[in-house]
């Protein structure tokens, strides 16, 4: 269990120096003694953008890859299973995608290492999405080797006239795509202690505007690194 933390006094900070973003209380190096975990970073003037976001773990900097972002977060969990607080850091990217920035931080062999980061996800978890005729489009995940069937009449007669004819034919082939992670959130499923991360992203037709649905993976640490447990895609409803 966490210990509560008082909340840092807001302050204006100078762009030369770094404010306290987040701060989280919690056992990093399973010594039974609590550690301070903090996000700092230099405000923008005027915007609500930070730059250069650092991972500070009680007087240890851990520079992030991507550091330019907003609303930087923290969250402290068990997701190895060893009972000890590993740090999730997400940031938004502000893009029109919703995509984010996010790292696993986890104190392995005595030393800080970085266990997940979304370059590495965004890199392995490639799909094609093609729409199809009968109004259906499909999503073909190349990391589980699985199709995905998308039913796309929710969309309404207006859309769908768009792209099909009156017998169901495309008017011209049309792809799409899944954007980069756009969510990740830590999940007991198993009510264990231990979390899992579930991955969100969105999957875009005709152009990103065109959300036909998400992409959902389930991540499971297998003692090396996060591997898929399962994969969902979710639809969008439609009205009845």
């Amino acid at each position: 269990m966490h210990e509560r933390i008082q909340p840092f006094p807001s302050r204006e900070m100078s762009q030369n120096r770094p404010s306290i973003v987040a701060a989280k209380r919690g056992d990093i190096d399973g010594d039974g003694k609590m550690d301070n975990v903090l996000l700092t970073a230099n405000k923008t003037p005027d915007s609500p953008l930070w730059q250069n976001i650092t991972l500070v773990v009680q007087n240890q900097r851990i520079p992030l890859k991507n550091n330019l972002g907003y609303n930087p977060t923290l969250f402290l969990g068990d997701f190895t299973g060893n009972k000890v607080d590993d740090i999730l850091v997400v940031i938004d990217t502000g893009g029109s995608g919703g995509m984010i920035y996010a790292y696993v931080f986890s104190y392995i062999n005595g030393q800080m290492r970085e266990i997940f980061n979304s370059d590495a996800f965004n890199e392995h978890y490639k799909y094609d999405v093609n729409f199809e005729n009968q109004y259906k489009a499909t999503v073909v995940s190349h990391k589980l080797k699985e199709e995905y069937i998308l039913d796309l009449t929710y969309k309404g007669k207006e859309y769908l006239s768009e792209i099909y004819n009156q017998d169901g034919i495309l008017k011209a082939p049309i792809k799409g795509w899944v954007n980069p992670l756009s969510g990740l959130y830590p999940v007991d499923f198993n009510r264990d202690g231990t979390y899992e991360l579930e991955a969100y992203q969105r999957i875009a037709g005709r152009y990103n505007a065109d959300s036909l649905g998400y992409a959902e993976t389930v991540l499971k640490w297998n003692g090396q690194a996060f591997v898929p447990d399962r994969q969902n895609v979710a639809i969008f409803g439609g009205e009845i």
